[in-house]
């Protein structure tokens, strides 16, 4: 299975369900309307913004609101936690997210509430379904039971087919500023003023990407190596170095990110099996470890591809300041600290080479979120940045 229902997120702030969501007050206003007047409330949603704006976690303030009796910080807790059971959360870990998955919510969708006010099924990558997984959920987004409200979260919505957007309400989040986003990761983890406004910028505003950045130095080292040898790329073997280079760094941070809860995971399963650790796993129980073993393949496979992608991010973000400089604006570099190395680029590029490369970026992650192989496909992208030519 690719996906499977799981809890949502804990938050730190217990209590008070809008604690956690930041920069979004017109947001906050506009659900917090809706969940204190049932009359007016809309079955399904979809919260879009982009990444590290807050959508998920907007989501689950929202469900608290709805499930929670007013001042019953107990439920609210509950679903925050993503322990009440008239919540169902959805958080794909492969690359998309199965029919199998989006049946299994639908279903869900039409149980009654067992202790909150409504039930709320939350589906947070909402667009990763294919077509067919979205025809699946047409018809519980059309006609869902009184007392159960979707809340689907998006980059934007041009990301779900149309006739997923015609049957829910849309509500955009504003992208905070940079200076917003340092202020924030200032008070949360006490790093330096300038560490945080540069993992701020480097981060493009992406919340949970710059407190990343601000508080693993060895992040920053490594995105700053990355882009350095990208600008130093000049032929088809610099562009083979670097790619590999680039999905090694990817899969080693993959590897770290996912290996402690893997075992974790399997450590569990095997106590629930009641398997005592170091014991040999009985044949009858293997079919089980063999599953979650797949699934754990494919959040790896997730996790590399994610990695991958923030790689072309970044990349993006510097040509987008080489072609920003190219017609004198400099007022507004994301990568300010390559600038003497950028301003080079841009007086011997032209504008129009400068958008090929930009434009070939853009397809590369797309190509990779399509299950392109990472390695041929950073090979391909960086030639066309050392020729100007797409290959």
């Amino acid at each position: 299975m690719e996906s499977t229902p799981s809890a949502a997120p804990s938050r730190t702030r217990t209590g008070v369900p809008w604690g956690e969501v930041w920069g979004q007050p017109d947001a906050v206003a506009t659900l917090q309307d809706a969940a204190s007047d049932p009359e007016s409330l809309t079955h399904a949603w979809l919260i879009t913004g982009p990444p590290g704006s807050g959508r998920s976690t907007l989501a689950y303030a929202f469900a608290a609101a709805l499930i929670a009796e007013p001042g019953d910080e107990n439920a609210m807790r509950q679903v925050l936690a993503g322990t009440h059971p008239d919540l169902t959360a959805l958080r794909t870990e492969g690359v998309i997210i199965s029919i199998k998955d989006a049946r299994a919510l639908v279903e869900r969708s039409y149980f009654s509430p067992s202790l909150g006010r409504y039930r709320v099924i939350v589906m947070e990558d909402a667009d990763r379904m294919a077509e067919r997984t979205s025809n699946v959920l047409l018809k519980a987004l059309e006609e869902p039971p009184e007392r159960t409200v979707w809340v689907l979260c998006a980059p934007s919505d041009a990301d779900l087919l149309p006739t997923i957007r015609s049957r829910v309400r849309t509500l955009r989040l504003r992208e905070p500023d940079v200076a917003d986003v340092a202020r924030l990761i200032v008070e949360r983890t006490g790093v330096d003023e300038r560490v945080a406004e540069q993992s701020a910028r480097h981060a493009q505003r992406h919340i949970g990407m710059a407190q990343r950045l601000a508080t693993d130095a060895a992040a920053r080292a490594r995105r700053d190596d990355t882009m350095r040898a990208v600008l130093r790329v000049r032929g088809v073997a610099d562009a083979v170095d670097v790619a590999g280079r680039i999905v090694q760094a990817a899969t080693d941070d993959a590897k770290a990110l996912t290996a402690e809860r893997d075992e974790a995971e399997r450590s569990s399963l095997l106590r629930t099996l009641g398997i005592a650790d170091g014991a040999p796993v009985p044949p009858a129980v293997r079919a089980q470890l063999s599953a979650l073993e797949d699934d754990q393949k494919r959040r790896a496979t997730r996790s590399l591809r994610d990695g991958i992608d923030r790689v072309l991010t970044d990349l993006e973000s510097m040509f987008r300041d080489v072609l920003m400089l190219q017609f004198g604006r400099d007022a507004d570099l994301i990568n300010r600290e390559l600038e003497p190395d950028l301003r080079a680029l841009a007086a011997a590029w032209t504008p129009e080479r400068t958008l090929i490369v930009v434009d070939r970026i853009a397809a590369t992650r797309e190509n990779v979120e399509l299950n392109a192989a990472p390695t041929l496909a950073l090979e391909s992208m960086l030639v066309t940045v050392a020729s100007g030519r797409i290959p």
